[in-house]
């Protein structure tokens, strides 16, 4: 299929688009590259692409498409947080009308990358796809909406697809160190101690970047009867771990590492577990490969293997809401975090 690929320069984005190609499908990517100073190790994969913000899309873009994975977004609850507003005009208003312009233009499928964080405060029950929503942060609010209304679009010639991603770890050239696993591991690697900015009782489901992908992958190709206007919890429903135990793996992973609370390390309100049988029921093609223990050994090898400091991990470099600050500090990003003409570099 000839695939559009919003956010294909993100962390997810980074690892689907080669493995699309590796598929066969021919790939165009549609990225403002606000993190085009942040590529961690390897080289970006390569493909046709127009650098343009989400909410900047045009018809004529989406001419001749024939499916469309939607992952640009501000992406976590801290960037989301810095400015609730700004976080609906991206997440949601402009995800809708990228679906409505995909619908007039043709475009068959349209795969949300939506979130378990929708679930948001559902405690230790173990919720599925018919789980009630309970959005703690803009972030949250944000997917829950465009699932909303972006299901109210679907026809028998437009079929969205909702993947509601657990939270996503492990190795990418657009990594980011704001995602539990991967920031575990950085604390570990660098300074010896597995750093709880809670008391690490909430739990997570996690999934790792790869699998993440080739749920992508599989929904794309799969039969639209499987997957016509269907949500999915993307992960494995024994990868449900509570934020200790991963500190506990991460510990067995990183030698002569300890367990540190911080002073103010208390409950997180963000705690769910997550089903996410339904997609392997459906999908008999995807078939994820990563647990917790082997992704935090992938982790700490490419720390090693490409190096990394405190002060890369913990500062505005790796991490989204900090770089997005200093984007903005430098005037290189206007309010609407918009690049200024002339200063993208």
């Amino acid at each position: 299929m000839r695939v559009l690929v919003t956010g294909h320069k993100g962390y997810i984005g980074a690892v689907l688009v080669p493995l699309l190609q590796s598929r066969g499908h021919e790939v165009i990517g549609l990225d403002s590259d606000l993190y085009r100073r942040c590529t961690f190790g390897n080289g970006m994969p390569e493909c046709p692409s127009l650098e343009k913000d989400v909410r900047d899309v045009e018809l004529t873009d989406l001419r001749g498409v024939e499916a469309v994975i939607h992952l640009a977004a501000l992406s976590n609850d801290p960037l989301g947080d810095l400015d609730p507003e700004l976080t609906l005009e991206i997440n949601h208003r402009a995800s809708v009308r990228l679906a409505e312009l995909a619908r007039k233009a043709g475009v068959r499928r349209f795969l949300f990358s939506s979130s378990c964080s929708i679930y948001g405060a559902s405690g230790d029950q173990m919720v599925d796809e018919s789980g009630e929503f309970r959005p703690v942060t803009p972030y949250g609010l944000s997917k829950m909406l465009v699932e909303r209304d972006v299901s109210q679009l679907a026809t028998d010639s437009f079929s969205p697809v909702f993947l509601r991603n657990a939270t996503v770890y492990g190795l990418s050239p657009r990594i980011r160190f704001d995602l539990v696993l991967n920031n575990l591991v950085a604390w570990a690697f660098t300074t010896g101690k597995v750093f709880l900015k809670s008391d690490g009782t909430p739990w997570r489901p996690i999934v790792h970047v790869e699998d993440v992908c080739l749920a992508f992958a599989c929904l794309l190709e799969a039969p639209q009867e499987r997957v016509h206007n269907e949500a999915f919890n993307v992960g494995r429903t024994e990868e449900n771990y509570r934020i200790r135990d991963l500190a506990d793996i991460v510990k067995d992973t990183v030698p002569n590492a300890q367990i540190e609370f911080s002073g103010e390390a208390g409950p997180d309100k963000r705690c769910y577990r997550v089903n996410c049988d339904k997609i392997l029921r459906t999908i008999p093609t995807f078939r994820p490969k990563w647990t917790a223990r082997e992704g935090a050994r992938q982790l700490y090898e490419a720390y090693r293997r490409y190096g990394l400091a405190l002060e890369e991990f913990e500062g505005p470099r790796y991490k989204r809401i900090d770089h997005v600050k200093w984007l903005l500090s430098t005037g290189q990003l206007d309010s609407s975090l918009r690049w200024n003409n002339g200063l993208a570099s």
